[in-house]
């Protein structure tokens, strides 16, 4: 073999690895069974529950963090302590989402006059946020007292005033105005004395396609399903419209058996109660979310939310607006517990790695990356 065809085959051994290298796994390749959720940071500095996080670039991420009891000291911008349950917060981490830390604990929205007032500023209830960045503009969903409130802003840290996503939020009685069959409450084994049989709230989701802002919120329980809403992202946010397929999927069908309450014989039925809490990436030809399941409470009159649970879902076909299908094996990570942050998870793609932030044991919020199986 002569030198310069002898080079030729060196370098064509060199290419080959290259061009077999594996990329990282997707979305689809975790629903399709080829790849799993590997721990990456057990713990990240974040506290379990209620946060948003986004990566900004240049190895720098945001966590917009509901300041709930686990993040005490906050103070709202009049300088006053703000009441339980809180206001929203920023967290950043400049190592690459390794750990984040609040460096000013100060509610990140203004109150409109001092002191703030929570009918006019929320400032004791900006719950569940979730935020979503397009090329222009930046949007906010968040929970106050079971309504969806919707926020935009220009940098992601100055928002404008709020509106309600208006429809009928919250629970309500159906005396006062009927409610369908997705929207109605219905009877849970340990709940007696319903004061309100319909439901439509958060906590909400975000999804940004072109123009088109959705907005992703809880109807009815126990069943629970998942709704959607849509409108022009550059108009009047109050005036999203329910999307044509509703809902998009629904919870289990029942509690199930009535003396387990923690588990794997429990799993099917993680969803009945509530569905919410979605967070949305677009891979290939589908929509996949993970959400919040919640089943319980798991005894009669607790009086609280109990048995959470992470799942996925994806849309059927290459609509947002059609029929969803959920993921056979939900929940994910873990079986059905008491961890109430495991459902409230946050998708990101960084550099072509598929990450969520979610809680990793009842006291701390992790990292999870997606790694192949058995490749």
């Amino acid at each position: 073999m002569d030198s310069q065809r002898l080079l030729g085959f060196l370098g064509a051994l060199l290419i080959i690895p290259q061009l077999a290298a594996p990329t990282n796994p997707t979305l689809e390749d975790f629903w399709e069974g080829r790849a799993a959720w590997v721990l990456d940071v057990a713990d990240v500095g974040l506290p379990v529950g209620e946060s948003d996080s986004v990566y900004r670039g240049d190895g720098e991420y945001w966590s917009y963090l509901h300041a709930s009891g686990s993040s005490a000291g906050v103070i709202d911008q009049c300088g006053l302590p703000v009441e339980f349950p809180g206001c929203m917060t920023l967290w950043q981490s400049e190592d690459g989402g390794q750990s984040f830390s609040l460096n000013t604990p100060v509610c990140l929205m203004a109150c409109s006059a001092c002191p703030c007032d929570d009918q006019r500023d929320h400032i004791t209830a900006q719950q569940y946020p979730r935020v979503v960045f397009a090329d222009d503009e930046a949007y906010l969903a968040y929970e106050w007292h079971a309504q969806t409130i919707l926020r935009r802003s220009n940098d992601g840290l100055n928002w404008s005033d709020w509106t309600f996503l208006r429809t009928p939020g919250g629970t309500w009685p159906s005396s006062y105005a009927p409610c369908s069959a997705v929207e109605h409450i219905g009877p849970h084994p340990n709940i007696r004395g319903e004061v309100h049989d319909c439901l439509v709230g958060a906590p909400p989701g975000l999804y940004v396609e072109g123009d088109t802002l959705y907005v992703f919120v809880a109807a009815g329980s126990a069943p629970g399903h998942m709704r959607c809403y849509r409108g022009d992202r550059h108009g009047d946010l109050s005036q999203l419209r329910l999307c044509n397929h509703d809902p998009l999927f629904s919870g289990a069908a029942e509690y199930g058996p009535p003396d387990v309450t923690e588990g794997p014989a429990i799993n099917p039925y993680f969803d009945f109660r509530y569905v919410s809490s979605a967070d949305v990436l677009k891979v290939g030809d589908h929509y996949y979310m993970a959400y919040e399941g919640v089943r319980g409470p798991d005894v009669l009159e607790r009086g609280m939310d109990t048995q959470f649970g992470l799942g996925f879902a994806r849309s059927v076909g290459p609509a947002i607006d059609g029929p969803w299908e959920k993921y056979p094996d939900n929940p994910v990570l873990m079986p059905v517990t008491f961890n109430f942050g495991i459902g409230h998870a946050d998708l990101l793609v960084v550099d072509g790695v598929t990450i969520m932030m979610t809680a990793t044991s009842a006291d701390t919020r992790g990292r999870y990356v997606l790694a192949w199986v058995d490749r």
